[in-house]
């Protein structure tokens, strides 16, 4: 009796936490990406994307005010006074500093030597102190402050920060080499079309496959489903060989049409699994009525079979979407004018690959599209996955 159908299984409790666990780690690096998207680099170099709203503790090096430009003369000792933040271009007045110095020192070696408010003996009488605010007071003779500004290492404390810096660089700034909008708008004019093409082809396909007889129909589903099995990666040569031959190779067309070939099988062999187990009596009544093939096509089936659309366009947006290979194949182009955010954020990785925070925001404005598909359309997702499995 412990084996009937329909009974509670005692090990429920796993399925939940195994779904539990998958979904958490899907959602922690997204949410590492959102985060970090909106940090400044100072920020993201000194603590992880969880603690972006709590203070964070950071190292930094500044210099002072040149003296040759800053030092006045006071009883004869000269002496040079701003703030460490506003000199290195952070803060535009004194008001403006946020961050609060726990340590401070003139020494790599020694980088905390200092507390704030401690003046420091830099020798033969020079001096210099100070604040936690980062006010610093620096003294000594005509000779002792000369050249280069002080460098004075600090150890601050800063309150949590965030911007929209980022999402302006890499969207909206036209002097930026590395700003992602074009990138954008080249992927949708790869995606777009790459969704539509073999959903039409592979819905008429289908319709024949599932309800109209001819000879070869049978061979013609088992290549379908031989093809699904076909590695991408070994088409990939001689269809850029044919493409260049042909004329439609390095462009727009040639990457739409090498989509729709990989993206074929599945999507013939989904909707024809799917318009195989829709009721007979239907098409029957149809034909009987006077309909023709393509009439029950337009009318009939596919607004049954639009589930199994929704599902399939899903995959292909995502696939194409992400897609790596194939843009870099068939989409071939020095000048940078065709360049798909999946080929712009690796160039990022080699030519930004210190500066996280473009990083992050390039990363999470590619999955944000995506993700808003996905969510739109995830109802029809498993009614097609589903679809010819019962009657």
């Amino acid at each position: 009796m412990d084996n009937i159908a329909g009974k509670k299984s005692g090990l429920t409790w796993a399925v939940h936490i195994s779904v539990a666990a998958l979904v958490l780690l899907w959602i922690f690096p997204t949410l590492g990406l959102l985060v970090s998207s909106f940090r400044t680099t100072d920020q993201i170099r000194s603590s992880g994307w969880w603690a972006a709203l709590f203070p964070a503790v950071q190292n930094e090096v500044f210099r002072t005010a040149d003296p040759g430009e800053f030092r006045v003369e006071r009883d004869g000792v000269f002496v040079v006074e701003g703030n460490l933040y506003v000199v290195a271009g952070r803060a535009d007045t004194d008001g403006d500093v946020a961050a609060v110095v726990q340590a401070w020192g003139t020494s790599s070696r020694a980088i905390g030597a200092y507390a704030p408010g401690e003046t420091a003996d830099l020798g033969d009488g020079e001096t210099m102190t100070v604040e936690a605010n980062g006010d610093y007071v620096w003294t000594g003779s005509d000779d002792q402050l000369s050249g280069r500004g002080q460098r004075v290492f600090v150890t601050a404390e800063s309150p949590p920060e965030f911007t929209f810096d980022n999402y302006q660089t890499v969207l909206f700034d036209p002097g930026n080499r590395e700003g992602m909008a074009k990138a954008f708008f080249n992927t949708l004019t790869v995606t777009i079309p790459a969704t539509i093409i073999p959903i039409l082809i592979a819905a008429f396909a289908a319709y024949a496959l599932a309800w109209m007889e001819f000879p070869g129909r049978a061979l013609l589903v088992a290549g379908v489903v031989a093809l699904l099995v076909v590695p991408l990666q070994l088409a990939l040569i001689p269809l850029l060989t044919l493409h260049n031959d042909i004329g439609i190779g390095k462009g727009y067309l040639g990457v739409w049409l090498a989509h729709t070939g990989f993206g074929l099988p599945l999507a013939i062999y989904l909707l024809r699994n799917y318009m195989v187990g829709l009721p007979r009596e239907i098409i029957e009544c149809a034909k009987v009525d006077g309909a023709t093939d393509f009439q029950i096509f337009v009318k009939i089936i596919l607004p049954l079979s639009f589930p199994a659309l929704a599902s399939f366009a899903i995959f292909q947006f995502l696939w194409t979407w992400n897609d790596l290979l194939v843009a870099m194949v068939f989409l071939i182009d020095s000048s940078g004018e065709t360049t798909v955010m999946t080929r712009q954020i690796v160039e990022l990785l080699g030519t930004r690959g210190g500066d996280w925070e473009i990083l992050a925001t390039s990363a999470f404005v590619s999955i944000a599209v995506p993700l808003v598909v996905f969510f739109a359309m995830q109802r029809y997702l498993v009614r097609g996955l589903l679809a010819g499995s019962v009657k």
